[in-house]
């Protein structure tokens, strides 16, 4: 494979985390019924594109306090011993271990660490974009991935039973990542 073939535009080099311009977000339903929708700050992140797109790497590291859904009790209580202990484990990271492309659809496996359990998790990703920044000479790359964890699997297994059946929240999570990033000169 080729970059001119594989990634239009393609920049070989070293990224670092716009964060101003960077997501990341999570979907869960809530009480069988609904969904809740919050994201979390990302710390700092590292993309490396190789010459080779699959030899490209990725680590990042996020803040487990900063979780925002637009309600700051269920924010304390979702940063609380009850969900993320952030107080204990105050990162979540994800360090990638491959990249492969399967039917055209971009994959990155790796290790996602959260509330100190560490588990394989893979992102089905887009083709990245590469662009010129806001100052002469400088180059902007976005990445855009999702997978679903349960959340069970990181020792996250708070719940609550709800009237008639069910419980309050969903084993599965969405996890969206809308990431920019700016080439290291």
């Amino acid at each position: 494979m080729t970059t001119e073939t594989a990634v239009p535009g393609w920049v070989a080099g070293t990224w670092t985390l716009d964060p101003v311009h960077s997501h990341v977000g999570f979907v869960i339903k809530h009480m069988m019924v609904s969904k809740v929708r919050g994201h979390l700050a990302v710390v700092e992140a590292t993309i490396v594109t190789a010459e080779d797109p699959l030899q490209s790497t990725v680590t990042a590291t996020m803040d487990a306090g900063s979780i925002t859904t637009g309600n700051e009790t269920r924010d304390a209580h979702l940063a609380s011993a009850d969900f993320f202990d952030a107080e204990h484990h105050p990162k979540w990271t994800f360090e990638s271990t491959g990249i492969r492309i399967v039917d055209d659809e971009w994959l990155i496996d790796g290790t996602l660490t959260i509330r100190g359990v560490s588990k394989p998790v893979t992102l089905g990703m887009e083709t990245p974009g590469f662009g010129p920044g806001n100052t002469e000479g400088s180059m902007k790359a976005g990445f855009s991935a999702t997978t679903t964890i349960n959340r069970s699997d990181f020792n996250v297994d708070y719940n609550g039973p709800i009237p008639g059946g069910g419980m309050a929240l969903g084993d599965k999570v969405d996890i969206i990542l809308d990431i920019e990033a700016d080439l290291v000169p």
